[in-house]
């Protein structure tokens, strides 16, 4: 698919504020149809409004991504409306970390619905309408479900969940004409990630300090790129890029590098002192 998308719609879950906006911005500047959803009605207007102010058209629907019932009816709903998507893109997801025991139940099912049930279901009540007539399939991931992170027992098994999903889903798919992927950023400057500051484990803080903050609009470059080279597996940023490789054919090297950032971190300041 090439960088012009022009006469094609693209339907972006999660469209109203962080990644999802940035790449319906991005979908919007070469020329796309967006059709957006997101729980909030008013941000959703403003990502509508700001995407119309680059010339494209949009129209929005409040989508709660989790409730599967809901989002069979929306989409159906949406399609009748704007047709079926040639690209759709999942941007739904959030994290809290914490230490692992103090991760409930309650938790740990909102963490799953919110980043690996929302991709099923949007991707269960849409497929259908793909199949045979070709497009492209994005589900966001994250390097955390890439690389599992201290503080991020819940995230990380959702979003290793996401990467599954879509690997088995990419073999299905490609027999009718559908492509898949899956988008892994690194930590990403959004409200989200803002959210996630409050209480996160000094451990957690250690081990990621040593990476760059992406914006929210170079993981939409990368997401662009990524599909138009027909990447399965995009990582934005040449950090977490390497970080991934070395992760696949040294783990052990990366164990050690985040190990001792973990070993810092739950340091006193007199024993920092001392050394």
């Amino acid at each position: 698919m090439a960088g012009d998308y022009q006469d094609k719609t693209v339907y972006v879950v999660g469209g109203s504020q962080g990644i999802g906006r940035a790449c319906a911005e991005a979908f919007a500047d070469r020329g796309a149809r967006l059709v957006l959803f997101a729980r909030g009605a008013e941000a959703l207007e403003e990502t509508r409004l700001a995407v119309e102010a680059r010339g494209s058209r949009a129209s929005t629907f409040v989508l709660d991504a989790t409730d599967g019932e809901s989002v069979r009816g929306v989409m159906e709903t949406a399609v009748s409306q704007a047709g079926p998507p040639d690209i759709l893109l999942n941007c739904v997801g959030g994290a809290r970390p914490r230490h692992f025991e103090a991760i409930d139940d309650r938790q740990f099912m909102e963490t799953l619905r919110w980043n690996l049930f929302s991709c099923w279901n949007t991707v269960s009540a849409l497929a259908p309408r793909m199949k045979g007539r070709g497009g492209v399939i994005v589900n966001t991931a994250s390097l955390s479900g890439l690389v599992g992170v201290f503080g991020y027992t819940d995230y990380s098994a959702a979003k290793f969940g996401v990467v599954g999903f879509s690997e088995a889903l990419r073999s299905e798919l490609k027999p009718h004409g559908v492509r898949v992927c899956v988008l892994c950023p690194a930590d990403t400057k959004t409200p989200g990630f803002e959210a996630e500051e409050v209480g996160k484990p000094a451990e957690t803080r250690a081990v990621s300090a040593s990476g760059s903050l992406l914006s929210s609009g170079a993981v939409a470059e990368a997401l662009l790129a990524g599909i138009e080279r027909d990447r399965f597996l995009i990582v934005p940023g040449r950090e977490a890029r390497w970080i991934a490789r070395v992760r696949r054919f040294a783990p052990r090297f990366v164990d050690w590098v985040m190990d001792r950032a973990v070993a810092r971190a739950r340091k006193t300041p007199a024993d920092t002192a001392n050394e």
